[in-house]
């Protein structure tokens, strides 16, 4: 009777057919990657497939670090492993221990890794980083001397300052001499003495821009004591070249505009700050000539002659205040004395003799107000309106008047 296997039994022989097998337990396959899915364990399952075929690819989390970037759909690779069995599903899969891009991924690759390289290194640190001149005098140029890129730079160079001095350096920028070409360039640069270097070319593929991802470049690029600004390719090209320089434009004809001044918006610059100049210092000898009048002002007030001048008008108000208040004075007293005099005049004896009435007064002179002090046979004179009386008592009589 023919023997009977379980499906295990079956799965297990075919696994150890593939154990068994030294090829399939070191191999490389290239392919394209589809259904590519990180997993959130850190495995990464994917498919390799060709134009025949397909193979199930998966690479553990333990084995990540033999993966440099991140894997997407349509790239072309090369997956070092080994091919097994699942027993539990029966399918056998390929185990990626290391995948490195292919063709131009492999350049990529390559580019990542000085990429991180000179970065440790320090290379890219802004500290490194020296300033673009703002007014340049000379433009140093390392690029090739026909195409696209050195017309920019030339046109937008004349166009925004045409006083600007443009050296070129008709330099490789592709293939192996272009090493050696872009670096000599960078030399001549220094040795003319320019204010600012523009290093670059048109755009391309990876393998037409990669003299610039290469690190005798970025060195050279790096000991340049002249601030440089890398210009390769479009705007969304990047090589190790743009990391390094003092400045990365995107294009040839942006560096030409970040490396020259738009003369015309100096011009501007320098009459907004002409008229602003002039309407300062107008308004600051203005401010001046205010406070030199005030001061002219309080030096006329404050010199001898007007202090002099203001202390005769002082002694003259004085004189003025001390006269009226004499005439107040003198008005007073006169009126006080008017009152006197009619107080007096009320007890003026003329008045009470004009009045009609008359006194008698002694010997001695002394006014007589009393009989008793008189005696019979004393001489009296009595006064009266129009003279005077003398005459002797012949008798004395006291009588209480009414009063």
């Amino acid at each position: 009777m023919q023997n009977v296997y379980t499906v295990a039994q079956v799965n297990s022989y075919i696994k150890n057919m593939f154990t068994q097998d030294f090829m399939l337990q070191s191999i490389q396959v290239k392919g394209e990657v589809s259904n590519c899915k990180y997993h959130s364990s850190g495995h990464i399952y994917f498919t390799l497939k060709d134009a025949k075929g397909t193979i199930a690819c998966v690479m553990f989390a333990s084995n990540r670090s033999g993966l440099s970037f991140r894997m997407t759909e349509g790239q072309q690779v090369v997956v070092s492993g080994s091919v097994d069995v699942y027993e539990r599903d029966g399918k056998y899969q390929l185990y990626a221990k290391q995948i490195q891009l292919n063709g131009a991924g492999a350049l990529y690759e390559r580019y990542e890794q000085l990429k991180r390289e000179l970065e440790e290194r320090g290379m890219f640190a802004p500290e490194y980083k020296q300033p673009i001149p703002k007014y340049i005098k000379t433009l140093g140029v390392v690029t090739a001397a026909t195409g696209a890129a050195v017309r920019d730079i030339i046109n937008i160079t004349t166009r925004r300052n045409p006083y600007v001095q443009i050296i070129l350096y008709p330099a490789i920028v592709q293939g192996e001499a272009a090493v050696p070409s872009i670096i000599n360039g960078i030399h001549a640069m220094e040795h003319f003495g320019v204010d600012t270097i523009i290093v670059g070319r048109g755009g391309g593929s990876i393998e037409d821009l990669w003299a610039f991802n290469e690190e005798a470049v970025a060195q050279a690029i790096f000991d340049c004591p002249i601030p440089i600004i890398s210009a390769v390719g479009h705007e969304t090209d990047t090589t190790i070249a743009d990391y390094v320089a003092d400045l990365r434009a995107p294009t040839p004809s942006a560096a030409a505009e970040l490396a020259v001044y738009d003369i015309e918006q100096l011009q501007d610059k320098i009459s907004e700050y002409t008229y602003t100049l002039k309407h300062m210092c107008k308004r600051v000898i203005e401010r001046y000539r205010k406070e030199t009048e005030q001061y002219g002002v309080r030096m006329r007030y404050l010199s001898p002659l007007n202090m002099l001048r203001m202390k005769r008008t002082q002694a003259l108000s004085l004189e003025e205040h001390l006269q009226n208040a004499m005439e107040k004075q003198l008005r007073s007293k006169k009126h006080q004395l008017a009152l006197y005099v009619e107080q007096m005049k009320g007890l003026s004896p003329l008045d009470k003799l004009n009045q009609g009435y008359s006194y008698a007064a002694d010997a001695s002179g002394r006014t007589l107000s009393s009989v008793e002090q008189v005696s019979s046979g004393d001489m009296v004179t009595v006064y009266l309106k129009d003279g005077r009386l003398k005459t002797q008592i012949m008798e004395k009589q006291r009588e209480a008047w009414e009063s």
